[in-house]
């Protein structure tokens, strides 16, 4: 909005040409997200805790300090994330950019599943809501929608391209597969922030530091001086994705302001599902797919140990792990919460790092 209206204001006030950047926008949308979640945050919470009575369901095959230490702590804080970062996309993007739309439909839109999901769990107090099958479809859905809304507006030449990092152009063309593929990375990274969210501010800053990683992929992505001199595929109007990164930043900086521990409000399928979906569709459109992989290496982490704790218990009857997701195994060995989220915070910092150096070592 601020684009369109003050942007072309440049041609007759110099100082309206800051509108015009990328970087100035991105630090606008990360602040105003920011204080839209500060101001917002009590209101929003109270209004959560007058709904919910009783607050998230708490598992009973869970650590045991749980039933005690969370009981009663109201879901759905997810509900604020998605104000404060969809207003502030809609502040400081280029709304003719179609990309950015494709996100806010994919953000919107699991985020929209996981609140129809935590509602079920409130009104039935069962932590299982939504039947699997349901949820599911419902993301295929939002996903095979985004994934042919990429394809149209990519370049043609590269459209179904998937870029291999560590190599220099090198790419292998998916073709007819490009759109389960991709929204398998959708499906696939909105399930795993959504099972990495067990803990007090477990799940929203790995979420920052991956947007954050994300916002200078993009940047570089859509700049075709940068893009060229780091030698990675120029994919245009991705730029633009860098403010809608910068909007989750300050959005998940205002949440973790009331979700660290002892939280007082918890993210829910609300929150979860809709930022790791965000996170797989700009994968997605700057064609770091397998980038992801790496920045989000601790949502894959947490993933992979409950498909072999599953599978484990299936074919042998033995468990892997104490219990699953991984972060509860340790809880189970006895590590104090704090000390769980805190090392997982170090490792979520260094994958990222790792996800970065992929930009310039080829």
């Amino acid at each position: 909005m601020f684009y369109e209206y003050l942007a072309p204001l440049a041609e007759d006030i110099s100082a309206f040409n800051l509108f015009r950047y990328l970087t100035f926008r991105t630090g606008g949308a990360i602040l105003t997200a920011l204080a839209i979640a500060f101001l917002l945050g009590p209101t929003v919470i109270n209004w959560l805790k007058s709904r919910q009575g009783a607050g998230q369901p708490i598992r009973e095959d869970g650590p045991e300090g749980h039933l005690l230490r969370k009981k009663g702590t109201p879901t759905m804080g997810g509900f604020l994330i998605l104000i404060a970062l969809v207003f502030s996309t809609l502040l400081w993007a280029d709304l003719s950019n179609e990309f950015i739309w494709i996100v806010l439909v994919v953000t919107i839109g699991f985020g929209a599943i996981g609140f129809i999901d935590d509602y079920m769990k409130l009104t039935k107090r069962n932590p299982k809501g939504m039947s699997s099958r349901v949820k599911f479809l419902s993301q295929l859905l939002v996903a095979f929608l985004a994934s042919f809304w990429v394809l149209m507006e990519t370049a043609p030449h590269m459209n179904t391209a998937l870029l291999v990092p560590f190599f220099k152009d090198f790419f292998i063309d998916l073709g007819p597969f490009f759109i389960p593929f991709a929204m398998l990375v959708m499906i696939g990274s909105s399930n795993a922030v959504n099972l990495t969210d067990g803990l007090d501010g477990l799940a929203i800053v790995p979420t920052i530091i991956a947007c954050a990683c994300f916002a200078v992929i993009a940047y570089l992505t859509g700049n075709s001086v940068f893009s060229e001199y780091l030698q990675i595929t120029y994919v245009e109007g991705t730029g633009e994705l860098a403010v809608f990164c910068g909007a989750i930043i300050g959005a998940g900086l205002g949440f973790l302001w009331y979700n660290a521990p002892p939280a007082m409000v918890f993210m829910g399928d609300t929150g979860s599902l809709s930022l790791g979906g965000a996170l797989g569709a700009i994968a997605v459109i700057t064609k770091h797919e397998l980038v992801l992989m790496i920045v989000g290496g601790l949502f894959v982490l947490e993933t992979v140990s409950v498909i072999v704790q599953v599978a484990s218990f299936k074919l042998t009857g033995k468990r892997v792990f104490r219990m699953a997701p991984l972060h509860h195994h340790f809880e189970k060995k006895g590590w104090a919460e704090s000390t769980v989220v805190v090392r997982f915070w170090i490792i979520a910092g260094v994958l990222a790092l790792l996800g970065l150096a992929t930009l310039k070592l080829r």
